[in-house]
């Protein structure tokens, strides 16, 4: 009898939790499943997530319209295999022995769908090129 693998745990940290960090989150979900475990927060969470950025994930097929953003902890970075930062700074704690991953994608606060949406498509194709880097094949 083998052992199960440990899923691979990942973490998206950017400073509001409202855009780029949910859009990261959202399409590892879709696309893992329960393969991999998924957590979003951020340094200074807003109220709720952008609403463009609501609009543009619903646009292919994914509603985050019930997310919230969260606030980062240390608990939640030590419990991570991989830490994806989006313009987190120096606010997000390092530890050992973690990979830390940073993403440069644009801000999507106050844009409209027309500059959501590439970044939108940006992060879809990192989280599929981390998919392979993580050996779990995409289930969509």
């Amino acid at each position: 009898m083998s052992t199960p693998t440990p899923r691979p745990s990942v973490l998206f940290v950017c400073v509001h939790n409202a855009g780029r960090s949910q859009m990261g989150a959202a399409f590892l979900s879709h696309l893992a499943g329960d393969r991999v475990e998924v957590r979003s927060a951020g340094s200074a969470p807003a109220g709720t997530v952008n609403p463009a950025v609501v609009e543009a994930m619903k646009e292919v097929g994914i509603d985050i319209s019930a997310e919230t953003p969260k606030i980062l902890t240390t608990d939640a970075v030590r419990s991570s295999d991989v830490v994806i930062t989006m313009g987190c700074g120096d606010t997000c704690p390092v530890f050992p022995g973690k990979r830390y991953l940073d993403w440069r994608l644009p801000d999507p606060a106050g844009q409209g769908g027309e500059a959501v949406r590439p970044i939108r498509d940006e992060t879809e194709r990192r989280v599929r090129a981390l998919l392979a880097d993580l050996a779990v094949a995409p289930t969509a």
